[in-house]
């Protein structure tokens, strides 16, 4: 919870902060906490902006950080966010973490005085998005959620052209679509945990259980620590949808799947995913499954004027009628890069970001209730006004 105190706090030190940012080097400090695969990547796109430099870094593996402190020489590194969190120099925050340490990191972060760039999901369950959402009103800082498309021309310019220019007619149905490969089985080794490795820091809030490498290595393959597919790619492609049709949560939801590749080592998450959801005038098809030879990813809006493909690079919009010819984009590039500038300057600007948490908060209200649906095996029913799922 979030007190006055600390919400005075967490504005005094947004004053103290960007007075010095905004001074002789107009340069941001930034730490990342969370420096596996996604982290890196995404720090090196913040790298790529001269007004920024990489000044600390956080991971319970050390040898992660080893690795990571070749790219960013000559930072502080820490086991424990919050130690990182203390640090004046650092102004803002990547949070590339496994999802279920998303709300506390983003949380202590603002708290702190700083700005957090967190990556997708916004976090692991529904009560968890309000918190973060008051955090950042209460601090006046910046939280911006990994949801890159927000910032891709490659969305945008179709959005405008298509959508809101009205050339596509009436929406009545959407299919999302971003399947995967059949799964492997989990690793086991290492049989023995590092001694390097702070297991008890990965768990964190959640309920203790003993070394297990596959939880660590894969811990999008159990439900604890994720919603699984539902959320990894379920919370980019139901943002989308969003962006385009209306920032509003769905009437109702109920999930088809399950794990259909078992391979008997205690994963949770289902690696088969189709999630209907069903708002205000149109319907929406999430799939995730299990191929060995998948169709294209991406969405599909079908409207009584047309249709319209888009993904992360290139776009199409065919209009109704015989004959017709397809519109056609392609722009390339990893539109991550445009999300992070929106970010930083944001950041200076003190202007909501394009993926601000209160939209966030919206979007992942989809892919939850897909797991929710999922877990307890009926439909759901939801008020999209209160945000609560309603009786039987």
């Amino acid at each position: 919870m979030i007190t006055r105190r600390q919400a005075v706090t967490g504005a005094a030190m947004t004053a103290l902060s960007y007075s010095r940012i905004l001074g002789a080097n107009d340069r941001i400090g930034l730490g990342v906490i969370g420096t596996g695969a996604r982290g890196n990547e995404v720090m090196r796109l913040f790298q790529k902006n001269t007004d920024l430099e990489v000044r600390a870094l956080c991971d319970v593996y050390e040898v992660k950080l080893d690795k990571t402190q070749q790219q960013a020489p000559n930072t502080k590194r820490f086991g424990d966010h919050r130690k990182l969190l203390e640090l004046p120099e650092v102004d803002a925050v990547l949070i590339a973490t496994p999802d279920h340490w998303h709300k506390d990191c983003a949380i202590d972060a603002m708290n702190a005085g700083k700005d957090a760039y967190s990556e997708k999901p916004m976090c692991r369950k529904r009560e968890e998005a309000p918190l973060m959402v008051k955090a950042a009103r209460a601090t006046g800082k910046i939280l911006q959620i990994g949801l890159q498309q927000r910032s891709g021309k490659i969305y945008l310019e179709p959005l405008e052209k298509f959508v809101k220019s009205g050339a596509i007619g009436k929406i009545s149905h959407i299919d999302a679509v971003w399947h995967s490969g059949v799964p492997r089985p989990l690793p086991t080794e290492p049989a023995k945990k590092p001694e390097n490795l702070d297991w008890l820091r990965f768990l964190g809030p959640v309920a203790y259980r003993d070394w297990n490498p596959g939880q660590y290595l894969n811990f999008r393959a159990f439900l604890d620590y994720n919603g699984g597919k539902m959320t990894d790619f379920g919370h980019h492609w139901m943002d989308v949808v969003h962006m385009y049709m209306g920032e509003r949560a769905p009437n109702s939801v109920v999930f088809a799947g399950g794990i259909y590749y078992d391979q008997h080592d205690g994963r949770t998450a289902p690696d088969t995913c189709n999630a209907l959801f069903e708002y205000d005038g149109f319907s929406v098809l999430f799939q995730s499954n299990a191929y060995a030879v998948a169709p294209e990813y991406g969405i599909t809006f079908y409207g009584d004027q047309g249709k319209l493909f888009v993904n992360r690079n290139r776009y199409e919009f065919t209009p109704a009628g015989r004959n017709a010819q397809p519109v056609s984009q392609k722009i390339p590039g990893d539109i991550t890069a445009d999300h992070v500038r929106n970010f930083l300057d944001c950041c200076k600007s003190r202007k909501l970001p394009n993926a601000d948490a209160a939209i966030a908060s919206i979007s992942i209200l989809p892919p939850l209730l897909a797991v929710q649906s999922y877990e307890e095996q009926r439909r759901l029913r939801f008020d999209p006004v209160r945000l609560e799922v309603l009786p039987f």
